[in-house]
């Protein structure tokens, strides 16, 4: 790993031409490698001698992930933010993005989710924005926002929401290409910024996740999320309960002590490793997907392992699953929905062969491609501008 510094600094290092770096990459956080942040160490793996800016950065974290990238951090990375308490911070990202200083390239390429789209690229450099979402709470997500703060912060936390829509509108004039992971953040992109977008789904590793000999698929249900409300996870753990499934939960998050107390009957695993999410998923039963994802890597990885998802009618499962044929698709919240799909479940004749085919549209491959071709039109148009 290269030494880091803060953006506001002076650089040199890699991945320079002309006196300039080719290309820089930009994501919110690097704080856990979840779906949003693979998604970047692929976009990273195209350009390895980019530099990386980021709010925040944990190294151990992140692993070997990001080996190689020179990665910098705004001045919040001394405060010791963590994925824990990073939230925490919300009020100061906004100034913290403006204080970050791009160095000199061709291309800024970001992936946001919340912040980095509001990055300044550098005279004569193409901003290119991978956008998994618009900022969920700012946007679409205020009352759940609203809810989960105790009472007496949410007359402030209504006034910090409204300033960050319009610095969310404002940061998105800054965006010369905007790329959306699904079609339903091409609808979002379009509604709260007045952008157009196009879409290139999401990489998953559909060669890692795979039907294995060793491992055949047993009686357990499986969620593979973080635990937050918006993913909606009592309605498969109460799904799971009503069809008297047993069942495991992946992943970790406020809602853990929660959820554990809620469902005892759960085997709640926390983080797991890569090799054992692998198992995971091919011992499987079928994976569960509550919630409304913007794309959703759990189905898809999910179906690369062979194994069906129920999953709610909406968001990016309607471009992942194909009801009937790799899983179920039932409506969003409806607990009876999920427990009748699970209680049908073996009864559908779903064949493995089939998701493994339908999870291949979805491979690193295509998304480079996807991605390789909307960067090579944006710095088209920026070298006609010039």
């Amino acid at each position: 790993m290269l030494a880091r510094r803060g953006v506001d600094g002076s650089m040199s290092g890699a991945g320079e031409r002309g006196g300039g770096r080719a290309a820089v990459l930009a994501h919110d956080y690097l704080l856990v490698m979840r779906g949003a942040e693979r998604v970047f160490s692929e976009m990273a793996r195209m350009y390895p001698d980019a530099p990386i800016i980021t709010l925040l950065y944990d190294e151990r974290a992140t692993g070997a992930e990001l080996a190689g990238h020179e990665v910098l951090t705004s001045p919040l990375q001394r405060l010791g933010a963590a994925q824990h308490n990073f939230r925490r911070l919300l009020p100061l990202y906004p100034w913290a993005v403006g204080r970050m200083r791009v160095p000199d390239c061709e291309l800024l390429l970001s992936s946001s989710s919340a912040f980095m789209h509001g990055l300044r690229a550098p005279a004569g450099a193409v901003h290119v924005c991978y956008c998994h979402a618009p900022f969920r709470y700012a946007w679409y997500e205020q009352q759940r926002a609203l809810e989960e703060t105790p009472a007496p912060l949410r007359v402030p936390l209504r006034g910090l929401l409204a300033a960050m829509r319009r610095w969310d509108a404002a940061a998105s004039r800054r965006v010369d290409r905007y790329v959306a992971n699904s079609r339903l953040t091409q609808e979002q992109i379009a509604r709260f910024y007045g952008r157009k977008a196009d879409v290139v789904h999401p990489p998953v590793d559909t060669e890692r996740f795979r039907p294995r000999e060793d491992a055949a698929p047993g009686e357990h249900l499986l969620i593979v999320s973080e635990l937050v409300r918006h993913k909606r996870l009592d309605v498969a753990l109460a799904a799971a309960r009503q069809a008297g499934a047993p069942i495991r939960v992946a992943g970790s998050g406020p809602e853990h002590d929660a959820l554990a107390r809620a469902y005892p009957e759960a085997e709640f695993l926390g983080r797991v490793s890569d090799e054992q999410l692998e198992l995971l998923y091919a011992q499987a039963r079928a994976v569960l997907v509550p919630s409304m994802e913007e794309f959703g890597i759990t189905a898809v990885e999910a179906q690369a392992a062979g194994r069906p998802v129920i999953a709610a009618a909406a968001g990016g499962a309607l471009e992942t699953v194909l009801d009937g044929a790799t899983g179920r698709l039932v409506p969003l919240g409806d607990v009876r929905a999920f427990t009748a799909a699970i209680s049908e479940l073996d009864g559908l004749g779903l064949r493995p062969a089939d998701a493994v085919s339908n999870a291949s549209r979805f491979s690193i491959e295509a998304f480079r491609r996807g991605l390789g071709d909307q960067i090579a039109r944006a710095l088209d148009a920026g070298a006609r501008r010039r």
